[in-house]
């Protein structure tokens, strides 16, 4: 399947027991902004400026979070925002699975269930589907999300893009057919 019949395919939402993935909303940006104003986060990902202020929120629900090459959902929890998850889809690739959780959010296995739920919502559009992520070698949280769900530890590089140029980086990869 190509990823744009995948891009096009996937479900606007996703619910879990404790969770709903919907398309992130402009009624999102001041929580997201308060979430990912943390160095804690900027740390550990590629993509997100920091100081994260509102119009990066708002330019990330309205130009980045469904494009051609992405497919984010905002995790919901208890009606409240705690974070974003997404696809990124590129031609010469197998989708990327990505992912941040507001810091009073960790821990709490959210991370987790909403990476199944996606994956599940993928694979039940083609099961042949093999997905790739990565984390930070030092973000041992974020390898154990990926491990829970599926993913095994392919190999480890240095980094070379955003804040994290020149740190190991460790790549994962749930194969096709895989269950979770």
């Amino acid at each position: 399947m190509a990823l744009e019949e995948l891009r096009q395919a996937l479900p606007d939402t996703i619910s879990t027991p404790e969770l709903l993935l919907r398309a992130p909303a402009l009624g999102d940006a001041e929580a997201m902004q308060q979430l990912a104003n943390n160095e804690k986060i900027y740390r550990v990902l590629a993509r997100l400026p920091h100081p994260y202020e509102k119009e990066h929120a708002i330019d990330f629900i309205t130009n980045l979070a469904r494009t051609e090459e992405e497919h984010a959902w905002a995790i919901i929890h208890g009606g409240r925002f705690i974070g974003v998850i997404g696809l990124h889809l590129q031609c010469e690739r197998a989708p990327e699975l990505g992912y941040w959780l507001g810091e009073p959010y960790w821990g709490h296995g959210f991370a987790t269930q909403a990476a199944i739920a996606v994956i599940g919502a993928a694979r039940a559009i083609d099961s042949s589907l093999t997905f790739y992520s990565r984390a930070l070698s030092s973000n041992l949280g974020s390898r154990r999300v990926l491990v829970k769900t599926g993913f095994l530890e392919v190999e480890e590089r240095i980094d070379n893009c955003g804040p994290n140029i020149g740190v190991p980086v460790t790549f994962m990869e749930l194969a096709g057919g895989q269950t979770l």
